[in-house]
């Protein structure tokens, strides 16, 4: 069973993950260069980092929001509350592809009732607009990372025809009417089909359009605060750092993604290190582990620090309400 206790397990887990892939960083460059680099950040920079990593929230809580009423899931859901749940589900982005994030289509039973098969296509919907719009933005810079292409064509590829085959109804019938006549596994077939009748509706074109554009505007926003770690590190503020930092964040998050690692953990780190070395001409080892270390802090560790707040307030407005759905227990227990 899904409890607050495994959900700090879990949280604990990634963190010391995290603190060690920091240590393996620093000792792989310079423990004291990178501590110097730390100590020489220009800490006025901080609040524009911030600020911008809130922008991205806010514009991805909009678009969760969006979804929420667009499939008729939004009753007895206050704004208040519907930032709750998608605060709340950033606890959960230091599981492996945010997958976790559905831990929210279980936080919304408890609030209105809504099965968790049915809301769940709208984190499935989140991410792959996410990753849509990260390997857009990835595009911007891939002049400066030729190697970069393959992996970007393969994301793109695979991101285009998964859409294609949610949006050929034939084909998805026809495999949940298998599904509905198999024994052993025909008791899943309503969870299935609620399941696919929310995603069908999620996916159209041009609601996918306007949600990956806002994608694109909302992420933007943490690779313009990824800018400001690296001016307030030293770097000469440019077009082209802009262009640098939306390239490397965008790339090095997309890594992390592919690597199905908790967070990106370990991945994202060495792939930003890595890319900040080769693109930003001068940079120091030690200084490029210190952006990393800071974005990471000041996007990640930020946004579950948030998470934590979020998920304490509402089970304040929402105690007596735990029992848990049976799908949840089964998703939990085989893990």
């Amino acid at each position: 069973m899904v409890s607050f206790g495994s959900l700090q397990r879990k949280i604990a887990l990634s963190a010391v993950l995290g603190a060690l892939v920091i240590a393996v960083l620093s000792l792989l460059t310079d423990v004291r260069a990178v501590g110097n680099s730390l100590a020489s950040f220009r800490w006025t920079a901080l609040g524009a980092v911030l600020g911008w990593t809130v922008f991205n929230y806010v514009l991805r809580w909009l678009k969760w929001d969006y979804y929420l009423r667009r499939l008729g899931m939004g009753q007895g859901v206050s704004y208040l509350d519907s930032a709750l749940l998608f605060v709340s589900g950033m606890v959960m982005a230091v599981t492996p592809g945010k997958v976790g994030e559905v831990f929210k289509s279980y936080l919304l039973k408890r609030v209105n009732g809504t099965a968790i098969s049915a809301s769940a296509p709208i984190v499935l919907a989140e991410r792959l607009t996410d990753g849509l719009g990260m390997l857009l933005l990835m595009a911007v810079g891939l002049n400066l990372y030729p190697p970069a292409r393959p992996l970007f064509w393969l994301l793109l590829a695979v991101g285009g025809l998964g859409i294609a085959g949610l949006q050929y109804r034939p084909l998805a019938l026809w495999l949940l009417d298998r599904v509905e006549r198999t024994r052993g596994i025909k008791r899943f077939g309503p969870a299935a089909r609620s399941f696919y009748e929310s995603s069908f509706a999620l996916f159209s074109w041009r609601l996918l359009l306007v949600s990956t554009l806002l994608s694109i505007v909302s992420w933007g926003g943490e690779c313009v605060a990824f800018y400001y770690v690296l001016t307030g590190l030293g770097s000469e503020p440019s077009l082209h750092l802009l262009l640098v930092a939306t390239f490397v964040f965008a790339a090095s998050t997309l890594f992390g993604l592919v690597s199905f690692l908790p967070g990106g953990i370990g991945t994202s780190e060495a792939s930003s290190v890595a890319l900040l070395m080769a693109l930003i001409g001068g940079i120091t080892s030690g200084m490029a582990t210190a952006a990393t270390i800071m974005i990471r802090f000041c996007t990640l560790w930020f946004g579950v620090s948030l998470g934590v707040v979020a998920l304490l307030i509402f089970e304040r407005r929402y105690r007596g309400t735990e029992d848990e759905p049976r799908e949840l227990r089964v998703a939990n227990e085989s893990q």
